[in-house]
Formats: C-alpha cells, sequence, structure tokens
C-alpha cells in the first residue's frame, strides 16, 4: 500500500502516468498533501497544441485510504483504496463537467487509472 499511494501523491511519480492517452503527457505537478493543500498537475499535447492546469484544494487525506478534493470549479472527487488480498483496489469518483459526455469523462478517468496501474506495478 505503501508504494501504491507513493506513487499516487507524490508528484515524481504523478508526471508518469497523469494523462489520459500516448499524444499528452505531464510535464510537472506539485503537491502540498494535507487537508487545505493544494494540487497542480499541468496536462499537455505533447505537440503543444494544447494543455491545462488540473488544480484541486485537498478536503480529506487519509494516507494508504483514502484522499478527497474540490477542484476550482467546484466539483468533488474523491479516491479509494482498499486491499484485496496481494491487490490494492483504487477507485475514483468525481462530479462530471458539463461541457463534455460524461461518457467520454469517465473513459479519461479510467485510462488515467490505467495508466497508474502501470506504473505502480512497475514500481514494486
Amino acid at each position: 500500500m505503501e508504494t501504491v499511494w507513493e506513487c499516487y501523491t507524490q508528484p515524481e511519480h504523478i508526471t508518469q502516468w497523469n494523462f489520459a492517452s500516448d499524444d499528452w503527457c505531464c510535464p510537472w505537478a506539485k503537491v502540498e498533501l494535507t487537508p487545505g493543500g493544494r494540487m497542480v498537475s499541468r496536462m499537455e499535447a505533447k505537440d503543444g497544441s494544447m494543455g491545462f492546469d488540473f488544480e484541486a484544494i485537498y478536503e480529506e487525506v487519509a494516507s494508504g485510504s483514502h484522499l478527497s478534493y474540490t477542484l476550482l470549479d467546484g466539483r468533488k472527487v474523491s479516491t479509494q483504496f482498499v486491499q484485496d488480498g496481494d491487490h490494492i483496489k483504487v477507485t475514483t469518483q468525481f462530479d462530471s463537467e458539463t461541457e463534455n459526455d460524461p461518457e467520454m469523462q469517465r473513459a479519461g478517468w479510467q485510462a488515467i487509472l490505467e495508466n497508474f496501474k502501470k506504473h505502480a506495478e512497475q514500481q514494486t
């Protein structure tokens, strides 16, 4: 669990997995992992055509268990970490935004979690 938590919350790891497709990247991330702390990660298209900062304020931080944060537009995100034998299940629930189809958003979050899984497995 310690490795999974570190991979999910530490900037040097976040930059390795926090993007939904291979044509995007996360060049930097900053994390103040405490309630009221700020989290920012930069997401950019590798060709430089677009990018944005993903920014939030942590609400809850329980090491190895869960964390939740509020995005600057008010949407809530919560991630749970559950030990299941030799595996750890990571589940994220999020409020969708109104500009894009919710199914497309879910697919994007799932792709990011798949990248996270690959990265975390390489660390063990």
